[in-house]
């Protein structure tokens, strides 16, 4: 009978693979058995001299469609797999062990241990952007990482320290890390999985309802909502993924922070007795995941920081057709206008916020850059950031297939063709207009907007039919895709756009 050590490579390496990946979750811990058997199987079945083995892993514990997708066959270089492995698992038994996630006084290595921090967070990020499923399976499973984020946000020595700050009337802050954690947050944690104590109820009600109503401290978007082509930068990083840098911008804290605010904190003060709020990704089955779906999220971050790149790649053109339900807030007008003048978070906290349901109906039109030659496509001029964009005097006619848009001084209508209609690759849309109608308990309104190209802001301007309860301006990013939300903020359409005006918040779900 043949030894181990006499088996032909080939065989030896389908041996060392089922042992490594007998177990679909956490890392390969029935491989280093093997390896120690003797100097031979070490030698070749080594993490240095084997890294088409520790390959083959990667790829059946974690997700590689969307990196592939998105990066390009460079990253299935067995090394680069390799090295990924290993990162991955040294991240997530940090994860696992809870390091990070509440603020250690005693440390002497403060600088060493906030850059680890960064990087893992920054890698859970991403796999969860890239997850087809094995990815949230690693993260939640082994990593246990509810537990990590709950720490992290809630406890009174959480790494956030949003609950110490609170406590001593101060905002939470807005950083990287806290932006990256409130992303995951509102991926990863379940309903049944939020803390029942009373005083953790009230750190995370209080947390998610400053950071989610608070507009004058927690931006929607960076650059300004009121910019349009982004003269301005947003602040990007490097993160390493798949051993190459990338220079990202991490995601804003705001949209997060107010879809965990309407599924969460809502959630817990309704203890659960309403079925309109929005449903987090983690209440879907894990099999229906489709990393599609978060193309556009990836892009963003790209896209932000090098200002430039093409409308389609940061936004799934067609997105927004259809039917959408959801909720808007509002507080106290006089309540937010202390806040405006320099109010404490207790103003805020203790305020009572008030709900109501809204239903809209939204098409979408495409300008296709390919209409004759591109350097002479003839896009809608840019008007008012308070009117989303639309130029004064301009007269919008929806056709059966296509809407005309008419503006002053100008001859000849441009004509968008209806998103479903649209027979041009993505990356040929050179501009989009929504049109649309709803309704709420303030009556009937119509909608019309368009979408920033850079990273897919949507500016919708609401009119309400008969002029009562006048125009709001609505601000937003459609966050995944089939599955997704819109999430954003309004605002009134008469403070001027450089000043801090009345804001409320919303969540609007695709109605299926």
């Amino acid at each position: 009978m043949l030894s181990l050590s006499q088996l032909p490579q080939e065989v030896l390496e389908h041996v060392a693979y089922f042992a490594a990946t007998g177990s679909p979750v956490g890392p390969p811990l029935d491989l280093p058995p093997l390896l120690r058997t003797c100097r031979n199987i070490y030698q070749r079945l080594s993490f240095e001299d084997n890294p088409l083995l520790y390959a083959r892993i990667f790829t059946s514990k974690f997700d590689t469609r969307a990196p592939l997708r998105r990066l390009g066959s460079s990253i299935s270089i067995p090394r680069t797999l390799a090295n990924e492995l290993r990162k991955r698992f040294t991240y997530l038994k940090l994860i696992r062990a809870g390091v990070g996630a509440r603020v250690q006084h005693q440390s002497t290595e403060h600088d060493e241990s906030s850059g680890r921090l960064r990087d893992l967070l920054w890698l859970a990020y991403l796999m969860m952007l890239e997850n087809d499923g094995k990815n949230e399976q690693q993260l939640r499973a082994y990593a246990n990482v509810e537990t990590w984020l709950i720490a992290y946000w809630f406890d009174d020595m959480g790494a956030s320290m949003a609950s110490y700050r609170i406590s001593r009337d101060q905002w939470p802050l807005e950083d990287e890390n806290n932006s990256l954690a409130m992303w995951l947050l509102w991926f990863l944690v379940r309903q049944d999985s939020l803390p029942r104590s009373p005083t953790s109820c009230r750190a995370l009600t209080s947390t998610l309802k400053l950071t989610a109503l608070a507009a004058n401290r927690y931006a929607i978007c960076e650059p300004s909502w009121a910019e349009f082509t982004l003269e301005s930068r947003a602040t990007a990083t490097n993160v390493t993924h798949f051993s190459e840098t990338y220079f990202l911008v991490p995601p804003s804290l705001a949209p997060a922070a107010i879809l965990a605010y309407f599924t969460f904190a809502l959630w817990l003060l309704s203890r659960g007795a309403t079925n309109v709020l929005p449903q987090a990704p983690s209440s879907l089955p894990l099999d229906s995941r489709e990393s599609e779906d978060w193309d556009a999220d990836w892009q963003r971050c790209v896209n932000l920081a090098r200002p430039g790149t093409s409308l389609a790649l940061s936004y799934a053109a067609g997105s927004l057709e259809g039917v959408w339900e959801g909720l808007f807030t509002y507080t106290d007008f006089d309540v937010y206008s202390s806040l405006l003048s320099g109010g404490l978070p207790p103003i805020l906290r203790n305020c009572e916020v008030v709900q109501h349901r809204q239903t809209w109906r939204l098409r979408e039109y495409h300008l296709p850059s390919s209409q004759g030659s591109p350097g002479k496509v003839q896009r809608l001029e840019l008007g008012d950031a308070l009117r989303a964009f639309f130029p004064s005097g301009i007269r919008l006619r929806e056709l059966s297939e296509s809407l005309e848009v008419c503006t002053p001084g100008i001859g000849e209508a441009v004509h968008y063709q209806r998103s479903s209609h649209t027979r041009t690759h993505e990356q040929s849309v050179g501009d989009i207009i929504v049109i649309g109608e709803g309704h709420s308990a303030w009556g009937q309104f119509n909608l019309y907007g368009r979408v920033r190209p850079l990273d897919g802001l949507l500016s919708l301007l609401k009119e309400y039919c008969g002029g009562h309860r006048g125009r709001w301006l609505y601000r937003g990013f459609l966050l995944g895709n089939n599955d997704g939300h819109l999430s954003g903020r309004w605002r009134d359409a008469l403070s001027p756009s450089n000043v801090e005006g009345y804001e409320g918040c919303f969540v609007m779900s695709r109605r299926h």
